[in-house]
């Protein structure tokens, strides 16, 4: 595979060269893996991969059988591992890889990360071991005339680095050592028969043999590529993506150990892959000397710009020194990635479809979080309690069909109103300005910090109420006038009544 970018991508391929052949190519692989992405979208018809019971063929021999059978290793992991070792569950998890390991590590503050705790599964003293560094502050800066730009500090926002593979190793150990779980990795799902009574789920391993395991209920937490997401929700499980690449790397030559750099643009508008992007980095310390960047852009799925992972990373490895300077000693570690999905609930409530009759999705398979900070791991930390105990109380009672395990959601009504934020930072050159998104949010920038820090905190860790953020939007339309046409140009007539709608279920949600 590195010979095939040798040419067309040759940052990348200088670059993970370093990291050995072996390594670069695994990476390279699951890279272009998730870049099939946007092949699938562009499908009339996704593939069916939940069928009726009756057509599985009749000589099928079924295997094993398990309470609960999970499809992904990252995510899933948590919440497999407290309805192992927490409900006595009996779980079966399947890993098209490695179960327990992922391409990018996490960043959360202490507080959230703590509310593991609640499952009775993870003490505070093992969630303290994950993590690998705790900074003094954060600040977030939009490019904008150095007069007028504002870098806003914000304390207990993503402080706290993750060792991504140590929290899932953790919960591993425990799902294993429950006497509850099993974990099968190189195994692939194909697809789930769903009968009255149980679900049988057809995988194939690395050497093509397939297998067929019954289990009470199916639990998809296959992330973006979810085929069962694409089913349910007519090939289009997605409505806004945020590609995101990077590296763990030592050497820079001016990293800050002890800040955290949040959100950071450092140019106009990029056209060099479509139509406009804001490019977007960010920075965190991570142990010893590592550190860790990104660059990311937020993106309608829509678009006509290059959103594939192997081409940001090419402008990811052009444009880093203006970024980040390298030093002499400069190594990278391994590199870091993924597609962050959104989706736009057009409505009071939650729109997408994310369970059928004995199936049920859980992160980014369901697209119910936030993609400006929170994202997925944010999203299933915060909501681990209720997920799991609403799935254990539905397996007691046998309420399995599709409107009983719909409302074991990550769903929340105040992170459905925030997503409409993440639309203005989709550049769109139809509409916008070159500046127009550094511009805007350099004016969030200066409101936010006329208002007390926990405005500031609730916005970038997604736990706004209704009446602080519409202090926000109305101050900064009174500071910045020309976002107000600018909403009509960017959301039109469907969007801003959708933002309405949105605004209106937050009002009225027991939850807010």
């Amino acid at each position: 595979m590195l010979e095939q970018i040798r040419e067309t991508h040759p940052l990348v391929y200088r670059n993970f060269i370093s990291l050995g052949r072996e390594n670069a190519e695994h990476s390279l692989g699951r890279i272009m893996e998730l870049d099939r992405y946007w092949a699938q979208l562009e499908r009339r018809e996704p593939p069916a991969v939940l069928l009726s019971g009756d057509l599985l063929p009749q000589d099928v021999t079924v295997g094993e059988e398990c309470d609960l059978l999970y499809a992904g290793g990252t995510l899933g992991m948590l919440h497999a591992a407290v309805m192992a070792e927490g409900y006595h569950r009996d779980v079966l998890l399947i890993d098209r890889g490695v179960a327990g390991t992922s391409t990018r590590d996490w960043n959360i503050s202490r507080e959230e990360l703590l509310r593991l705790t609640q499952t009775g599964v993870f003490s505070a003293g093992e969630l303290e071991q994950v993590i690998v560094r705790q900074y003094n502050t954060g600040w977030v800066e939009f490019f904008a005339e150095e007069s007028r730009r504002k870098r806003l500090y914000i304390d207990h926002v993503l402080d706290c680095a993750v060792d991504a593979d140590k929290l899932l190793g953790l919960a591993k150990r425990k799902l294993l050592a429950s006497g509850h779980g099993r974990v099968l990795d190189h195994t692939t799902f194909r697809r789930c028969y769903v009968f009255p009574d149980s679900v049988v789920v057809e995988t194939e391993d690395e050497s093509g043999k397939v297998s067929y395991i019954r289990a009470q209920a199916f639990v998809d937490v296959m992330g973006v590529l979810s085929p069962v997401a694409m089913q349910l929700n007519r090939n289009r499980p997605h409505t806004h993506v945020c590609p995101t690449v990077g590296t763990i790397a030592s050497g820079f030559a001016d990293a800050d150990y002890d800040t955290g750099e949040i959100l950071a643009s450092t140019e106009h508008a990029d056209f060099s892959a479509g139509s406009g992007r804001q490019l977007i980095w960010e920075g965190f310390p991570a142990k010893g000397t590592e550190y860790i960047t990104y660059l990311f852009f937020y993106d309608a799925v829509d678009s006509d710009n290059d959103k594939s992972l192997l081409g940001l990373f090419e402008a990811y490895f052009r444009k880093l020194d203006t970024y980040k300077r390298r030093g002499p000693e400069f190594v990278i570690h391994r590199p870091v990635f993924g597609i962050i999905p959104a989706y736009d609930h057009d409505g009071t409530g939650r729109q997408k479809e994310i369970a059928a009759d004995r199936v049920l999705l859980f992160g980014d398979a369901a697209t119910l979080g936030s993609p400006l900070t929170f994202c997925g791991f944010g999203s299933m930390v915060r909501n681990l309690p209720k997920l799991t105990v609403g799935l254990d109380e539905a397996l007691s009672r046998n309420t399995l069909g599709k409107r009983d395990l719909e409302s074991i959601s990550a769903y929340e009504p105040n992170v459905a109103s925030m997503s409409n934020l993440m639309k203005y930072m989709c550049y769109d050159a139809r509409s916008d300005e070159p500046d127009f998104v550094n511009e805007l949010m350099n004016e969030v920038m200066i409101v936010l910090d006329t208002l007390p820090h926990r405005y500031r905190l609730a916005m970038f860790r997604d736990e706004m109420k209704l009446e602080e953020l519409m202090t926000v939007l109305l101050k900064v339309a009174w500071r910045y006038p020309a976002v107000l046409k600018s909403t009509w140009q960017k959301l039109g007539a469907g969007g801003t009544v959708s933002f309405l709608k949105n605004l209106a279920g937050w009002a009225i949600s027991p939850t807010r």
